[in-house]
Parts: C-alpha cells; sequence; structure tokens
C-alpha cells in the first residue's frame, strides 16, 4: 500500500520515513500499555517488533486493554499481538514471546534491539530490565498508569531513572489500588511512542533524567527533574 505512511509526512521525512524499516523495538508486556505501544509503533511503521508476555487474557482485562475480546479470553497476548499486527500492517516482522521476564531470559530477549519499551506492571521486573537495558546500552522507554494518572520518562544507559523514582523494593502496583481505566494506557502509551521516536531519530527534546506525571482527574501536567 504505497500511500500507508503518507499521513506521516511533513512531520518525518520521506527518508525518517524509511529509515523506521531498520528500527528493531522490543515491547515488554503486551497488557494495558503494551497494546497500545505495539499498535502505535506498528501503524507509525517500525520495521520489526519484539512483542513479550508470558500471560493470556481473561475478562478483567476487557475494559482497557486494545488486542483483548470476547473471543480472545484465554489466548496468549504475545501472539495475538502478532495476530492483530498482521492484519493492521503486514509489512511489520513482529516476533511473539510467550513468557515472563526473568534473571534468566532478560539479556537474550532484549540482545539486538533499538530501544525498548517498558509496558510492565511490578518493580521487580522494571528494575531488572533498566539494569540489563543499561548493561547492553539499550535506550529504555519507561510508562506507568493507575487510575487518573500515569507517567512516563525515557531512560539512557547509565542514567538509573527508576532507582530514583522507586528508592524502595515494594513491588506492589499502584493498579491495584487505584484501578485502570480505558484511556489512560492510551495516553501514556502513546507519549512512550512518542519518544520512542525521538531516541530513534535523534529529534526533539527527551523526558531524560525528567519524569512527566500525568493527573487526568484534575488535567495536570507535570516535568520533574531527576
Amino acid at each position: 500500500m504505497k500511500d500507508r505512511y503518507n499521513r506521516n509526512m511533513n512531520m518525518l521525512s520521506p527518508e525518517e520515513n524509511e529509515s523506521l524499516r531498520s528500527f528493531k523495538v522490543c515491547v515488554i508486556g503486551c497488557g494495558g500499555l503494551g497494546g497500545y505501544v505495539i499498535e502505535l509503533l506498528g501503524r507509525l511503521g517500525i520495521g520489526t517488533i519484539t512483542a513479550v508476555d508470558g500471560d493470556v487474557f481473561d475478562s478483567t482485562n476487557l475494559n482497557r486493554q486494545l488486542l483483548s475480546t470476547e473471543e480472545g479470553i484465554g489466548k496468549s497476548k504475545a501472539f495475538t499481538a502478532e495476530e492483530r499486527m498482521n492484519k493492521v500492517n503486514s509489512d511489520v516482522m513482529i516476533h511473539p514471546i510467550q513468557t515472563f521476564v526473568t534473571e534468566e531470559n532478560c539479556a537474550e530477549i532484549i540482545k539486538g534491539h533499538d530501544i525498548v519499551m517498558d509496558a510492565l506492571d511490578n518493580m521487580t521486573a522494571r528494575r531488572l530490565l533498566e539494569e540489563h537495558c543499561e548493561k547492553q546500552r539499550i535506550p529504555l522507554i519507561h510508562g506507568a498508569i493507575a487510575g487518573w494518572y500515569g507517567q512516563v520518562s525515557t531512560i539512557l544507559p547509565g542514567d538509573r531513572t527508576l532507582q530514583k523514582i522507586y528508592p524502595s523494593n515494594e513491588n506492589k502496583g499502584a493498579e491495584t489500588e487505584l484501578g485502570n481505566p480505558s484511556f489512560s494506557p492510551a495516553l501514556v502509551a502513546s507519549i512512550q511512542v512518542a519518544e520512542a521516536l525521538k531516541v530513534l531519530l535523534h529529534r526533539g527534546e527527551l523526558l531524560q533524567k525528567k519524569l512527566l506525571t500525568i493527573d487526568l482527574l484534575n488535567q495536570e501536567y507535570e516535568i520533574f527533574n531527576l
């Protein structure tokens, strides 16, 4: 479909748009955040996406997870991401990995990617991801959501931003306490993808060593220097 990326033009040059085909992005988590992240990356034209998630869909996912459908209850989130992208943009090479990130497999999963997207929901896995991204010199785009609230940060190797945001070892997710509606994952994922695009194309001002916090209940957006 030769006109697929026409609406990318002017925002991106033809050369920049064509370069997106060469990038490899690893999305860790294919649920609320990850489903939207994969969708947006694929529609944008990122050439290769690795979709990583060991979970399957259940009925509690239907209120917010883009890849979740009534017919898909019990199906793999990672392989559903592949099915979805094959329908949306067959030019994208998508590699599903049905597993959770662990100390044993993290390094191998992220190896060779240009950028990693944090779409996780627990701090143990996030800290592990930051550690291995730093070792392999891979930028990491952090996103988190809970109820009306969300946050985004761009983490380049050596920043160790998550250690500053989450100094304690507490692993209980705020999503459990504050809930998770349909709109906050969509917004946070959009900002994450915008940050990823800027990193890949070396454009714009990044949220590096910064934390963008979003309060949709009061429409307050703040950026904190870290």
